[in-house]
């Protein structure tokens, strides 16, 4: 019975029930780059309205990342322990709760203590969505859904910008900040009321031993009714034995050593690549081609439909030449394209800044896209969440670092060393790949379980 529901899930065609989970899950990810957006279009209100330090305006930036971290490893265990569904809506109203108090903020420490409890729960989003969006999908659709869910993340710059603009820019200070986080918690409202109709992952529940509640699911996937009716999956478990987080990591580290490792080492090579040239350019290169601040929300706006195609990109390309020869490609086309914006700035033109950044989001935006598209995959059900939480917490560490290093580096040897620097962060990644390439198993076209049993070389 396990191997016919999971043959059933494998062969379906795309209909309306993958469609509207892919929806309800890429708004997450849209949430998350509209939050880190949006707090650095802010970030100066805070400044003069609490008369803060560069140092403490870093801490607001900084302590998103250790959230991420806590939340991807923590609860990414806990959806592996306990169901992708219930992480689900947990991770959401988390999310949406702090964001909604963090507009309360009455003082810098109060915000820094929302950021992180908000922070937390889209950490946890990481592990639990690409761990249920690859488990949900069939194979041949797997990497290209996988794709355009997470590029909903380039809409969220698209839409903090349009904010900025339209609301932020427009309303008294002391008011458009404290909007722009109401805002983000009614959208989040909307994605909850969605997200109660997604079932538990099937392959989680056969992984369980609860084989009737898996049917029930695949029935429902299949006749495409969970749009409409809710699932309950009701079925005779089979007692597990807990797991501790502990355990789960171990298990990890040892018997896949170099899964692990492949996925820590591509998110590490884009979070330092991608945050770095965010947090580079309004502290550096803006200013050096005199972009006036009222402008910059237009900067971000273009290089993020940029990003958008990018993703669209390699969403077409992840099926068509697959994993192994898409995710070093863009992460080569990463670095090459950091170096274009480099000579950029030399001309102190800020229209050929725009092209060689817009460019560059392009390049950056699919690299991380394909990355997770690839690391999601390659670990078995009963790991999987853990494994993603694993790889993104160790990858927050570049998005940590990098900002901190090409500053120092900018101020004593100038922006283009900078750039080049960050470069060489986006190689990591493409050098990562190389063990994988030879030893590890192409994802196109393969299902969830033949990626573990078919090869044990690049475990």
């Amino acid at each position: 019975m396990k191997n016919e529901l999971l043959a059933r899930l494998d062969k379906l065609k795309w209909n309306k029930f993958h469609t509207n989970v892919s929806l309800a899950l890429g708004i997450a990810w849209m949430l998350d780059s509209f939050e880190v957006t949006i707090i650095g279009n802010i970030i100066g209100v805070f400044k003069d309205m609490w008369g803060l330090t560069e140092y403490e305006q870093s801490w607001i930036l900084s302590i998103w990342f250790i959230g991420i971290m806590i939340g991807s490893y923590v609860l990414g265990y806990l959806a592996d322990r306990f169901g992708r569904k219930q992480l689900f809506l947990i991770t959401l109203m988390l999310y949406g709760t702090f964001t909604l108090l963090s507009a309360f903020s009455w003082n810098y420490e109060s915000l820094l203590v929302l950021r992180l409890l908000t922070a937390i729960g889209v950490g946890a989003e990481y592990a639990a969505i690409n761990a249920a969006i690859s488990e949900f999908i069939p194979t041949r659709y797997r990497g290209k859904a996988n794709a355009h869910v997470m590029n909903f993340w380039s809409l969220g710059p698209i839409l903090a910008s349009l904010v900025t603009l339209l609301i932020i820019n427009i309303l008294p200070p002391e008011w458009g900040w404290r909007v722009a986080f109401g805002f983000g918690a009614l959208v989040s409202l909307v994605a909850l009321i969605i997200r109660r109709y997604i079932p538990e992952s099937p392959r989680w529940l056969i992984e369980q031993g609860e084989l009737e509640a898996a049917a029930k699911v695949v029935e429902g996937i299949e006749k495409a009714e969970v749009s409409t009716e809710r699932i309950v999956v009701k079925g005779k478990k089979k007692k597990q034995t807990s797991t501790s987080i502990w355990k789960q990591s171990r298990e990890l580290i040892t018997k896949y050593p170099g899964r692990l490792a492949l996925g820590s080492l591509l998110d590490f090579s884009e979070a330092a690549g991608y945050y770095g040239i965010f947090a580079f350019m309004p502290i550096f290169i803006l200013p050096e081609i005199n972009v006036k601040a009222s402008n910059v929300p237009f900067f971000y706006l273009i290089a993020n439909i940029g990003g958008l195609i990018g993703g669209l990109i390699v969403a077409f390309l992840l099926e068509r030449i697959g994993r192994k020869r898409t995710v070093p490609l863009f992460y080569t086309m990463a670095a090459v394209s950091v170096v274009l914006l480099a000579l950029s700035t030399q001309t102190h033109n800020w229209g050929w800044v725009l092209a060689a950044f817009t460019i560059a989001t392009t390049f950056a935006n699919g690299s991380w896209i394909s990355a997770y598209v690839t690391f999601a995959e390659i670990f078995p059900t009963h790991l999987r969440s853990t494994g993603i939480g694993l790889s993104v917490a160790f990858g927050r560490i570049g998005g940590v670092i990098s900002p901190i290093m090409l500053t120092a580096i900018a101020s004593s040897a100038g922006i283009v060393a900078a750039l080049c620097v960050l470069a060489a962060f986006w190689l990591i990644g493409a050098f990562a790949m190389i063990p994988w390439y030879f030893k590890g198993v192409e994802g196109k076209g393969t299902s969830l379980e033949k990626m573990i049993k078919v090869e044990n070389v690049a475990s």
